[in-house]
């Protein structure tokens, strides 16, 4: 078995070789601030890429405190099939404004949309929607929810996407109520921490948002959360194999999972021109696909006494 860092070149000197055919260029900040990020997707991208039997060549360019339009102009030629990126929100939205001819993956997602672009992200709506989901067939009808003090910028988002597709029978809680009855919840959005050092949990009707997860920390039991299914259903070995290179935390461990995903829609896309509609099981989850956008089902768990359930 090649040693981590041979592994690691193998790919890298892969994704570099046959400069002279068509070719894929992937935008992401190297450096700056969302540069560790960057890493984690590049990471999981080329992880998938060496495991594929699609070997375009692909080309990197830093794109940190740099114009797209220039970016653009330096980097994507008649050789270029796609481009992959950029991360950054101005960025998308710059590369929106440039109304490319080229297919574009982009690798967030902003309001406006151009033609050959279509916005992937590990969108907080699309974790809300599938937090909904289970809520309304567990007949969850009234939800309380319990926010950590401190962290609810964090959570803002999140609890913003669920009260707008949940409806209104929402409450704040200041602390954890002494019962729920039958068609009550609470949502709990915090960190692992601070879960666990609640106090008399009920063992059914508790939820969590995915950052309450980490690696190696207690779940109480019976909770339930929704998450990128990669970390939880041992389908994806090049996810695998990229975490056993690099131990990551688990919001970057779901970045691996991302850029890995972000592979399989650039090699489809390679193979396959044309496509415009269509579905995929993904790595961060259940991926429906349209001309302008990637939405993501992510499947949801539950902690049953020393294993997590699959809901």
């Amino acid at each position: 078995m090649l040693n981590n860092k041979n592994s690691w070149l193998l790919i890298s000197l892969a994704a570099f070789t046959s400069q002279a055919y068509a070719e894929v260029v992937v935008i992401l900040p190297e450096t700056g601030p969302m540069a560790r990020a960057a890493t984690s997707i590049k990471h999981g991208f080329l992880s998938a890429y060496a495991l594929s039997d699609q070997k375009v060549a692909l080309k990197f360019v830093n794109s940190d405190q740099r114009n797209m339009k220039a970016v653009f102009k330096q980097n994507v030629g008649k050789k270029t099939q796609m481009v992959v990126g950029p991360l950054a929100r101005q960025d998308v939205e710059d590369v929106i404004k440039l109304n490319p001819k080229v297919k574009v993956l982009t690798l967030n997602e902003v309001s406006a949309q151009a033609t050959n672009v279509v916005q992937f992200s590990l969108s907080k709506q699309d974790d809300a929607n599938s937090m909904v989901k289970m809520l309304q067939k567990d007949k969850i009808q009234e939800l309380f929810v319990l926010r950590q003090q401190g962290r609810e910028a964090d959570t803002e988002l999140y609890f913003m996407s669920v009260v707008s597709q949940f409806g209104q029978n929402i409450h704040l809680l200041e602390q954890v109520p002494q019962k729920l009855k039958k068609g009550q919840g609470l949502l709990l959005m915090g960190d692992s921490t601070w879960i666990n050092q609640l106090q008399k949990l009920p063992k059914q009707g508790i939820y969590a948002q995915a950052i309450a997860i980490v690696h190696d920390k207690p779940i109480p039991e019976g909770l339930k959360f929704c998450d990128v299914p990669a970390l939880y259903e041992q389908q994806w070995p090049d996810v695998y194999h990229a975490y056993l290179q690099k131990p990551e935390p688990m919001p970057y461990q779901r970045l691996i999972a991302f850029g890995g995903d972000a592979w399989m829609l650039t090699e489809l896309y390679v193979s396959t021109p044309l496509i415009q509609n269509f579905t995929l099981k993904g790595r961060t989850g259940d991926l429906d696909v349209n001309s302008e956008r990637v939405q993501r089902s992510v499947h949801c768990y539950q902690k049953i006494k020393q294993s997590i359930k699959v809901l």
